[in-house]
């Protein structure tokens, strides 16, 4: 049995790329050295945002300078489809009609990046342009819908509704979000011998670039080899997206007999690739006069785009999220996937989590002013609790429900209390500067939701002198799973983590791998490389046992020595005896997640293996004469089981907490009435700087935490739930804003919550007060 290292699950250790990210020696796609004959390419659209394409004139572009070759839709050899849902509605290049504002509709290859879009907007493309259908109420006014509604209910909803001694109403929007990763949309296809192409591609999900290159190529998937050491951030807009620009560059690489780049440009990509979905969401909730929910009824209508993508996982884990941490006696949550005349949205950090707990929270809000008591009180309230209360509206038991005691862990740690009786005493005192506070806890399910995803491989080598070959499907984008992964295998051989080479993640070493997502990566494959591992460790410890004469129950194996009755040796030299005794010294692990199952027909079963808990507290100021906005102050205490890295973890709470302040607050997604995207660069899209941040950030792992699961090494998945801890910040200038009657009211406050919507929610409630005479006072 190998003893755990200083450096093994556990230990606070420093990104594998940390100093190579600071130093800028860690090599990005555009980074790599290309051949002198590399292209380079870049699309070309129609200035119509949608209709019919009735004819295109590209000798312009053609004649254009360092222009060596311009293809459209007829010249794809193979399929001219990227679609993840196999549905063929996203095209690589359009063809017969566009349907969202800059969808590519020719490519043009040139000696230089700057020549290629130079050369792409000379393009005259004719079309009979149509009205646009832009936001969810036009879709749902013009009934127009990417996939079938979906309903999931559970216990006689209606009836407890009508019943029920108090009941409340509202209608919440909540915006999209864009990427925003720092390095953006890039692909660099090298053609190799016997027609096969090498693709350096920043993607999340190697194996589907793989498999729809090939198709659009025309070739078996083994003609096709897909590389990515790391990217400059992902956050899920890389999990399907990277498609479309991995199969340009492959199919110009094939046209013209040498290798091509295509790296989006920030506009460009800002125009061209999905986001977050925005949400419409209409909620009735039924309650007791103690806050008590006895019935909820939500509908989701979604802005899905002009394809399917992802949409439909994205709005069944808005669903699944509906309820965050509080029971529903009964309940009905209905979907509708709207269709729009924008890019295709897909998938982003929390994968429509988000959206739905912002639904359930304000349901709880609601509660909260109707009944005249602080949310928390009514969050606690409405926790998961005994058996009797366990049940979610998809009919899977709670299980692992350890809220009350982090909650109470926060609450006190906090001292939410006592800076809650300041802040009232604060608004009564100053109504020009409104301050808030909100408490908000995260139960966040943990798996893919398409059942077939929940798999993962690994291929360990150990070589002559000791060291180790560490690949797996996986991939890096900043989050840190290539050093937990590594720290899982020196640990398992009690070997020295530098002794463990990490590699870029590939599909000739490890085949059919998921997408890094859905907090699953170390998960997934930690476990793959795991059980790799431990195949090695067994082979070694059979061939020790043997080779010293010993029962194999003495061979122990600890900082880099093995220990085999009274004989001791190094690591590296019982490895090179194995070799001599022709011992195989390479192993492949592979890893599907237990228990899972889901009927979406029914909506009933266990989509998910656990849930992830935390909660997080903000404090928040308003200037009541500009609407502008500062979080003062955040305390976050998160559960993250055992964590493999505590540094790490750290980290993406920080991060996630964050990107998800900023999803609330200031980033805006705005089109205008023709359906043109006019936030696409970082001078109209703002994103939090390091002046955002709140001036105190109090963020501790929960440390009684430990995964009732047997997850790897008791961890559990630490990429996606912080981000909804951000949902406080929302809830806490929601908080300041009710200030201003009372705290009897849910102001009219959507997302994000801008200082333009913050001006107009205050105006609102200041209008409401003057007829009732409520105040801060009260």
């Amino acid at each position: 049995m190998a003893e755990t290292l200083a450096q093994g699950p556990g230990a606070a250790l420093a990104h594998d790329s940390a100093l190579k990210h600071a130093t800028g020696e860690a090599l990005f796609i555009d980074d790599i050295p290309v051949p002198q004959n590399t292209l380079h390419l870049a699309v070309g659209s129609a200035r119509a945002v949608c209709g019919r394409i009735e004819s295109m004139d590209l000798g312009a572009v053609r004649n254009a300078p360092g222009v060596i070759d311009v293809f459209c839709a007829n010249d794809i050899p193979g399929h001219n489809d990227v679609s993840p849902s196999g549905r063929g509605d996203e095209p690589v290049l359009a063809d017969r009609e566009v349907r969202f504002d800059g969808e590519p509709v020719f490519a043009v290859v040139a000696t230089s990046h700057r020549a290629a879009r130079a050369a792409a907007v000379l393009g005259n493309v004719r079309i009979a342009s149509e009205k646009p259908i832009l936001t969810v109420d036009d879709a749902l006014h013009h009934q127009r819908f990417i996939s079938d509604e979906q309903l999931m209910q559970r216990g006689d909803w209606e009836n407890a509704m009508h019943s029920a001694p108090c009941t409340a109403a509202g209608t919440l929007y909540c915006g999209g979000q864009d990427h925003f990763y720092l390095e953006g949309q890039v692909s660099l296809a090298i053609p190799q011998e016997d027609g096969d192409m090498l693709v350096h591609c920043s993607t999340q999900h190697p194996s589907e670039i793989q498999q729809h290159l090939a198709k659009v190529l025309g070739k078996p998937a083994n003609a096709i080899t897909v590389e990515v050491r790391r990217m400059g951030g992902a956050f899920g807009g890389k999990e399907s997206q990277a498609c479309q620009w991995a199969a340009l560059a492959a199919v110009a690489a094939q046209r013209n007999a040498c290798p091509v780049k295509c790296r989006l440009d920030r506009d460009d990509d800002m125009r061209m690739t999905g986001k977050r979905h925005d949400f419409r969401i209409d909620w009735k909730v039924g309650h007791d006069a103690d806050g008590r929910i006895l019935a909820v009824d939500t509908t989701l209508a979604s802005r899905c785009g002009c394809a399917l993508d992802l949409s439909d996982p994205v709005n069944d884990r808005a669903m699944f999220h509906v309820d965050n941490a509080y029971f529903f006696p009964t309940v009905r949550i209905r979907s509708q996937r709207c269709f729009t005349n924008t890019v295709s949205n897909t998938a982003f950090r929390g994968f429509g989590g988000p959206q739905g707990m912002l639904a359930g929270e304000r349901m709880i809000e609601a509660v909260a002013r109707a009944t005249g008591q602080d949310p928390l009180t009514v969050r606690k309230r409405n926790f998961y609790g005994a058996k009797e209360r366990s049940l979610t509206p998809y009919h899977m038991p709670v299980d692992d429900f350890i809220l009350d005691e982090l909650v109470t862990d926060l609450e006190a740690s906090s001292h939410y209390w006592q800076r809650r009786e300041a802040i009232r005493a604060a608004n009564a005192n100053n109504p020009q500067v409104l301050r808030g506070l909100a408490l908000t806890p995260v139960k966040f399910g943990i798996s893919f939701t398409a059942s077939w995803f929940n798999q993962a491989g690994a291929l360990v080598h150990i070589y002559r002198d000791g060291s180790i070959h560490l690949n797996h499907g996986g991939t890096e984008m900043g989050q840190g799973l290539f050093i937990k992964v590594a720290q899982v295998v020196a640990n398992a051989l009690a070997v020295p983590l530098d002794q463990v080479k990490i590699t870029a993640t590939s599909t000739a070493k490890v085949p059919n791998t998921s997408a890094t997502a859905a907090s699953s990566g170390a998960d997934l494959n930690a476990m793959a490389a795991l059980n790799a591992a431990r195949t090695l460790k067994r082979r070694l410890s059979a061939f020790a046992a043997q080779h010293f004469a010993v029962d194999e129950g003495q061979i122990r194996f600890s900082d880099s020595t093995v220990h085999a009755g009274d004989t001791t040796l190094s690591f590296a030299k019982l490895v090179e005896l194995a070799y001599l005794a022709r011992v195989q010294l390479s192993a492949t692990g592979f890893y599907r997640t237990p228990k899972i199952h889901y009927n979406r027909k029914t909506a009933k079963g266990r989509p998910f293996y656990y849930f992830a808990y935390g909660a997080a507290v903000s404090e928040v100021a308003v200037d009541s004469l500009t609407g502008e906005s500062r979080v003062t102050a955040v305390d976050i205490l998160h559960d993250a089981g055992r964590s493999l890295n505590p540094a790490i973890d750290l980290g993406q709470v920080e991060g996630g907490f964050i990107q998800g302040m900023g999803w609330l607050t200031n980033e805006e997604l705005w089109w205008d009435d023709a359906g043109h995207l006019k936030t696409h660069a970082p001078s109209t899209y703002k994103i939090p700087t390091c002046s955002d941040r709140p001036g105190r950030m109090d963020i501790r792992l929960w440390s009684p935490g430990e995964n009732a699961q047997a997850t790897i090494h008791r961890s559990k998945a630490v990429g996606e739930p912080p981000l909804m801890l951000a949902i406080s910040v929302h809830q806490a200038l929601s908080d300041a804003l009710s200030s201003i009657n009372g705290y009897s009211t849910v102001p009219a406050l959507d997302t994000p919550a801008t200082a333009e919507a913050l001006l107009f929610a205050i105006q609102a409630e200041r209008k409401q007060a003057s007829t009732t005479g409520a105040g801060a006072q009260s």
